[in-house]
């Protein structure tokens, strides 16, 4: 509240400074905000002497007590690996076929490789492993490469199409279109054909024409009814479960062009034991065979 000059009774009254006419009110701070303030300053003072606090050529001051937060970390990291190990005890030479016949270390494998999956793998099959567009869906019983325990960990170990590793898993569809081995009108007959044996909407005419044209550049690897090779990676073509997208456009598309998906091999890259772990953790998802 400002006083008026005049009247000096109007209010705190001024600390003798003036310029210009302008004059400094005596307003004091109140005596609470003044001991908090002291005690601020006080209780950063023993902060300073007990705990690190001021940086300084080569580090910081460690304070009398010696604390640090990395260090707890640490330990409580440290402690966590060996809970986990202790848990694990015994799991590496478990064979994995064997593995379910073990409840608890199953559990602790499942756990192990969820933790796993968040770091490595939700990237490209996402948190809930649903997976997406050009991603496999880990959730559902659909497997391009096998779903067993076994399958899984080879697949995990080798990945898809990974050059340099002779033990890969290796397929390459055609690119019909692209390559010139089929017509526009060759490609779209075997799209309707596709779409009959999946149970969609299609022209029967064309479709009729598409399954002579699907068994002579098809079959060998789709099979002969379009359900799937898994020793080529060639999915089943007659459920409702796509890859790539299962509408026309989308089944044009990768006979015109192709698909090629891309796994890493894992082997050399992580330890066996986080494999073994995330090979537990996927086929526990649901749709483990």
């Amino acid at each position: 509240m400002s006083a008026d000059p005049k009247k000096p009774e109007s209010g705190p009254g001024t600390t003798g400074h003036e310029w210009d006419g302008i004059e400094e009110l005596n307003n004091p701070l109140p005596r609470w905000w003044l001991w908090i303030f002291y005690a601020s300053i006080a209780f950063s003072l023993v902060w300073v002497v007990l705990y690190p606090a001021i940086p300084i050529p080569g580090g910081y001051t460690k304070g009398t007590l010696g604390y640090s937060g990395r260090t707890e970390g640490e330990q409580a990291l440290a402690a966590l690996k060996a809970q986990r190990a202790e848990a694990l005890k015994g799991f590496d030479a478990v064979p994995l076929n064997e593995l379910k016949n073990n409840p608890q270390l199953m559990q602790a494998a499942v756990e192990g490789g969820r933790s796993a999956f968040k770091i490595y793998c939700i990237q490209c099959h996402g948190t809930g492993a649903a997976g997406g567009k050009g991603y496999p869906n880990l959730n559902d019983d659909d497997w391009l490469w096998g779903g067993s325990m076994e399958e899984i960990h080879a697949t995990l170990v080798n990945g898809v199409r990974q050059p340099g590793n002779d033990d890969t898993h290796m397929s390459l569809m055609p690119a019909f279109g692209k390559d010139g081995l089929l017509t526009k009108a060759q490609i779209a007959d075997v799209t309707e054909h596709v779409l009959a044996i999946s149970g969609q909407e299609h022209n029967a005419a064309m479709a009729a024409r598409g399954s002579a044209t699907f068994a002579q550049q098809c079959a060998s690897c789709h099979g002969p009814n379009g359900e799937g090779m898994r020793q080529f990676g060639a999915p089943n073509l007659r459920d409702a479960i796509w890859l790539y997208g299962g509408n026309r456009a989308d089944i044009t598309a990768t006979i015109t062009t192709a698909r090629a998906g891309v796994m890493p091999a894992w082997k050399g890259h992580l330890p066996e034991s986080t494999i073994r772990q995330l090979t537990a953790y996927v086929h526990s998802l649901g749709g483990g065979e």
